[in-house]
């Protein structure tokens, strides 16, 4: 596997210039967590970046069905990997098909790349945020001010698990 070093150069993540409204809601990600011998990815539209704990930080939700949520619970830390708009297609086979039933980086033509701490993420990537875990906790329904959300997104009670990983890289496409 090649390393991330090859295509992408570290940034100060506080010098991206994207929003990143557009950046998750609209272009989605790929939550990439496992090892180089063992890893899975997943499409992603909802979450968020900024600073807490005094930490720059992403949080991410994963619904606890996704076979990406095994990965991401076993390892300490996750990518997350944003495109330009002609991948699209790969992100759709990513959110749409389980890597339980298809290998996707053969599906997709996905090529991995491994980062400096031995986390994956994609050659086709224009941007990465390599995270590592500090928190991770089951959204809790008791919690929900407006129960209406509750039955819009959670018919079948499927909380998702919110993780929030400290951004400790980020790497633009050269």
């Amino acid at each position: 596997m090649r390393s991330i070093n090859e295509n992408f150069q570290k940034q100060d993540s506080l010098k991206i210039s994207d929003n990143i409204f557009q950046l998750i809601g609209n272009d989605w990600m790929l939550i990439t967590a496992g090892t180089p011998e063992s890893f899975n990815t997943m499409t992603a539209s909802w979450g968020t970046m900024g600073v807490l704990w005094n930490k720059k930080v992403a949080i991410i939700f994963i619904r606890p069905q996704r076979y990406t949520h095994k990965f991401v619970e076993r390892n300490d830390n996750f990518t997350l990997s944003f495109f330009e708009d002609k991948f699209r297609n790969i992100l759709q086979i990513c959110g749409a098909k389980s890597g339980r039933d298809i290998d996707k980086i053969k599906a997709t033509g996905l090529i991995p790349v491994i980062t400096d701490n031995g986390n994956i993420a994609y050659k086709q990537s224009r941007l990465v945020f390599e995270c590592k875990k500090i928190y991770a906790n089951d959204l809790n329904p008791e919690s929900f001010v407006y129960k209406t959300i509750i039955d819009k997104n959670y018919p079948d009670n499927d909380f998702h698990r919110m993780y929030i990983g400290e951004i400790i890289n980020c790497y633009i496409k050269q």
